[in-house]
């Protein structure tokens, strides 16, 4: 967390507040390019689930990344 900007910083905790949200559906426009340099930097995760049972396209949300326990040999 040392090397984010403020908006880095200000997306990272408001996504990690709301748990999983769409990325167009941020409070602020300057998020939006956040949301790409925190999932370059892996702490976010982007994917894409159905929202509807009708409908038939997914849509993108974001989360913050669950550090998975490492696997020992």
């Amino acid at each position: 967390m040392k090397g984010l900007s403020d908006i880095e910083k200000k997306t990272y905790e408001y996504i990690q507040s709301v748990g999983e949200i769409m990325p167009r559906d941020v409070p602020d426009t300057r998020m939006v390019g956040a949301i790409a340099s925190l999932k370059d930097k892996g702490l976010v995760e982007i994917y894409r689930k159905y929202t509807s049972i009708s409908r038939r396209k997914k849509k993108k949300f974001v989360r913050i990344k669950q550090n998975e326990p490492e696997k020992e040999k």
